[in-house]
């Protein structure tokens, strides 16, 4: 299968730079469908890291494209009531017409996040049981069967309408690197997602993940491997990485130095490299490349030629164009 590159809508930095209104999100995800992208996708959080609402947001981004997959990176589903979540998820997955990828994740041990919860009325210590069982839940309801649940939420011969286009409801992709994080993915998802500091550790974690799937009786080629990574370009490497670390410092209120140790980035120039890792990676069962990108960045990759302009529709053209910046990206990281 050859690999598949997303990519991640602005949410967060718009709110940043006090810009919230949604219609140029939804123009941005046109324009990465044109220019050859996989997938669209949306982070979440509700005061940590304020930005849209994801599944609202991409409702709207399923309607205007056709093509491209829609997917969350990373859900926080303990944040919400999980009746009302596979509500919402089935309706989006029949907006999307099964386009529909549900990225999760259990949340960061942070200060401010701690406090989202908080304001949520969440305890943050049951976030992990919450998240489970909370699937598990959608799951069944996503059946469209009666369903009796007494856990930690009470249901009595509940059927949800709709259920989702696809039958049994969207795949589900869970991040996190820690041995637990691992084991669940293993266990109970459909893939992995991660934001690996480099491709290396990200094979060897995968080859544990697949490990895992198999020993439970799953079939570990069923699942499948991602990894995030935030990408910043430009001719001058010091200058990339001074923006780069502004970013990550500015995004996450965190030292650059820390989220650079734990998350995969690359900064650096765009002009061809050599072309290291990327059969490695596809031996390695990489299939979906997803870029924090920002729309310089963009503007930069088609101007040097790494994107194709938007009015080819030469769709391998584009797609070409996108594995040979793949290559690069993941070289430098193959690298660090």
């Amino acid at each position: 299968m050859s690999i598949r590159i997303g990519y991640l809508l602005p949410t967060r930095e718009r709110i940043m730079a006090g810009q919230p209104q949604a219609a140029p999100l939804l123009e941005l995800a046109e324009r990465a469908e044109r220019l050859g992208f996989d997938s669209v996708w949306a982070g979440d959080s509700l005061l940590a890291r304020p930005r849209n609402e994801p599944l609202t947001l991409l409702a709207a981004v399923a309607s205007r494209v056709r093509r491209v997959d829609v997917g969350t990176a990373v859900l926080l589903p303990a944040l919400r009531n999980p009746v009302l979540l596979a509500h919402q998820v089935a309706t989006l997955d029949q907006v999307a017409e099964g386009r529909l990828i549900l990225g999760v994740g259990i949340a960061a041990d942070v200060p401010n996040i701690r406090q989202e919860f908080t304001a949520a009325g969440v305890p943050f210590e049951k976030r992990v049981g919450r998240l489970l069982e909370g699937l598990r839940l959608a799951r069944s309801l996503w059946s469209g069967k009666p369903v009796d649940w007494d856990g930690r939420w009470k249901v009595e011969h509940g059927v949800l309408g709709p259920t989702p286009y696809r039958q049994g409801g969207p795949p589900i992709w869970i991040g996190g690197s820690l041995p637990a994080s691992l084991d669940r993915a293993g266990r109970f998802f459909d893939g992995w997602l991660p934001i690996a500091p480099d491709a290396d550790q990200w094979a060897r974690l995968w080859d544990e993940v697949k490990e895992i799937a198999r020993t439970t009786g799953r079939d570990p080629n069923a699942l499948t491997g991602a990894i995030y990574v935030t990408v910043i370009t430009d001719e001058d490497r010091s200058r990339d990485n001074e923006r780069l670390n502004a970013y990550l410092e500015q995004y996450y209120g965190q030292p650059a130095a820390v989220m650079r140790s734990r998350q995969a980035c690359y900064a650096g120039p765009i002009e061809p490299k050599r072309m290291r890792r990327h059969r490695q990676r596809r031996r390695d069962g990489l299939r979906c490349f997803m870029i924090e990108l920002r729309e310089t960045e963009i503007d930069a990759l088609i101007r040097n030629g790494l994107l194709a302009a938007e009015n080819r529709h030469d769709y391998d053209s584009v797609q070409s164009a996108l594995y040979a910046f793949l290559d690069r990206a993941l070289g430098e990281l193959g690298d660090a």
